[in-house]
């Protein structure tokens, strides 16, 4: 994890100062800010994934309208920034976002936030206390949260039920997966280190790489290339590279029931024919139905959620989508994480003589079937018979 470096003020001027960075949407405001940047979201509940990438960004402080954490859920977000030391107020309100232009030196000191002299807003400074006790309280509150989660995955199965459990609808990639092991990327926290950890893996078994959304760009930057890649979205501030795009055998659109098939614009103006797969399911779990109903060996997943304050924090409004799919394709999903300690491709000097012995074995049964392997067993038992009487004289 990488500290941002602060940049402090003059002396008599405490606090960090920066160029305030802001965009209706979070994951537009992802693909603008840099190292020394003050982040401005408007974000409740703030993801652990999207906080990872603004601690990656540099930035030096995070400024929210709302809280960070609302008390529906634990959300991991805000701890990822404290213990980056990311200075982070909260609960600014839309008065003082407004009042905060895009580009504007910043300054941020104890809560509150100033441009030039003047103070533009006064907030919740948020430190690890703080986010510690709020988490607590929420999870105290969970019970609704899951209460809402068992109706939708009922819903959710009755309008999906033809993907679910019967596989009507899901299309099929030109890209070879049956019997093939697949490994299906999502760009989230801890990533990097959970690819490089399969790295053996990938290197020796060559299994079929699917990105989803950025997680395309995420396979690019750790020296891969995607087989196929999943979008939930065409939007165009919000797709992958297009080289990452380009170089893919398959790219697959997730569209609503219905929805016309002149969304796909955006990509087919960038030279792609995508394949549709029409589905409320998230990119995520469409990704994985696509390589279970292909006929997939194995499904690793990277950067996927695997605790319940993962799947609050990460798919809320999809969470019965990841449940149910979780449930179809179980039997073949391993967790990244786990695939160092069950796969290990290394060639060990006991492998190597088990292989001698095992060839040296075979190569006796083959020649003792010829006739002269027949002569060579005779001549080895006569040897043999002689050998043994002799020591037998020398011992009387």
């Amino acid at each position: 994890m990488r500290i941002p470096t602060r940049q402090r003020t003059a002396p008599d001027l405490p606090g960090v100062l920066g160029p305030a960075r802001s965009a209706h949407r979070t994951a537009l405001l992802l693909a603008r800010v840099g190292p020394g940047d003050v982040a401005v979201l408007d974000h409740h509940d703030l993801d652990r994934a999207t906080a990872q990438a603004l601690v990656d960004a540099g930035v030096v402080a995070v400024l929210n309208a709302v809280p960070m954490i609302s008390g529906r859920y634990p959300a991991l977000g805000p701890e990822v920034l404290v213990q980056a030391g990311v200075p982070v107020v909260d609960s600014l309100g839309q008065v003082a976002l407004a009042r905060l232009p895009d580009g504007a030196q910043v300054r941020v000191h104890e809560g509150t936030v100033l441009v030039g002299d003047e103070v533009v807003g006064d907030g919740r400074e948020v430190d690890l206390p703080l986010v510690r006790a709020e988490m607590e309280r929420a999870r105290s509150s969970m019970r609704a949260q899951l209460e809402s989660f068992t109706h939708n995955s009922a819903e959710f199965l009755r309008r999906e039920e033809d993907v679910l459990l019967h596989g009507r609808g899901i299309p099929r990639p030109s890209t070879t997966l049956a019997g093939r092991p697949v490994v299906v990327v999502v760009r989230s926290h801890d990533w990097r280190s959970e690819l490089a950890g399969i790295a053996p893996f990938i290197r020796e078994q060559h299994p079929v790489l699917i990105g989803v959304d950025g997680g395309a760009d995420a396979l690019r930057e750790a020296g891969h290339r995607p087989d196929v890649v999943v979008l939930g979205t065409v939007d165009p501030d919000e797709l992958p590279t297009r080289e990452a795009l380009r170089k893919a055998a398959d790219v697959v659109v997730l569209l609503e029931r219905g929805a016309a098939r002149s969304l796909t614009e955006p990509l087919v103006r960038l030279g792609i024919k995508p394949v549709v797969f029409e589905t409320g399911a998230t990119s995520e779990d469409a990704a994985l139905l696509l390589a279970d109903a292909a006929g997939a060996a194995l499904i690793v997943g990277v950067g996927m959620p695997a605790t319940l304050d993962e799947f609050l924090d990460r798919r809320r409004a999809g969470l019965a989508s990841t449940y149910l799919t979780r449930l179809k394709v179980g039997q073949r999903l391993v967790d990244a994480a786990a695939v160092p300690r069950l796969y290990d491709g290394s060639v060990r000097p006991r492998h190597l003589a088990a292989l001698a012995v095992t060839g040296l074995v075979a190569l006796g049964a083959a020649v003792g079937v010829t006739p002269v392997g027949q002569e060579w067993g005779d001549a080895l038992a006569t040897t043999a018979t002689q050998l043994l009487d002799t020591l037998q004289g020398n011992f009387q």
